[in-house]
């Protein structure tokens, strides 16, 4: 994994994927990957109520911040909804990528796309994501954060990261969030690198730095 500069962080501001599909363009019912070896394939997103798999536009930004990372990266995906951050990452060569979604029906579709893909170095957990991290971790390289919007998870979450053993020492932490959340209280030495936003969506790039 490629170590990022620390000393150019974004500027700091003063002060789940629901749209039916992850087309800017619009249409539904599906997400497609942008890049990478399965770039432009469409699969299907399971119909769950809440569901908003990230947009293109917001996707190639993101990926395009981790385009230098990803390559044998380990990868998890905390509320993987459609799956479409961790199918991006696996089709920008990530070593393995796993996938925590609460939904039956979402994770059965995750692990259905997985197999029209042929892609086996990916494993979809069908649990509770705090209480699947609540466990002690292995860390991951890269670690893709993009809740359910309005449900307060997002601080259990990190908190859970930082201190049950999920992280690499130099990880990047993806966060995606409701704009009127502001910006999330992270660990001090997790430092901001990339932050954009997109309609009623925050986006930013954390990287952490060994204590």
């Amino acid at each position: 994994m490629v170590r990022r500069n620390p000393k150019n962080p974004a500027k700091q501001p003063n002060g789940r994927g629901n749209h039916p599909s992850s087309n800017a363009g619009g249409g539904s019912g599906f997400v497609r990957i942008i890049s990478g070896k399965w770039r432009g394939r469409k699969l299907p997103v399971k119909n769950v109520e809440g569901l908003r798999p990230t947009t293109d536009r917001v996707k190639e930004t993101v990926f395009n911040w981790l385009a230098a990372d990803l390559y044998q990266a380990k990868c998890l995906d905390v509320f993987a909804g459609s799956g479409g951050l961790g199918l991006e990452a696996l089709s920008r060569q990530a070593d393995h990528v796993t996938l925590l979604e609460l939904d039956k029906g979402a994770a059965a579709q995750i692990n259905l796309n997985l197999a029209t893909l042929n892609a086996d170095n990916a494993t979809v957990h069908n649990t509770d994501a705090l209480q699947y991290l609540s466990q002690t971790g292995r860390p991951f390289d890269v670690v893709f954060i993009d809740p359910p919007f309005r449900k307060d998870l997002l601080s259990d979450v990190l908190n859970k990261l930082e201190h049950n053993g999920w992280l690499n020492k130099n990880a990047l932490i993806y966060i995606e969030a409701e704009k009127e959340l502001g910006v999330p209280d992270v660990p001090a030495h997790w430092d901001m690198i990339k932050e954009k936003h997109a309609g009623q969506v925050s986006f930013r790039l954390y990287q952490r730095e060994e204590k």
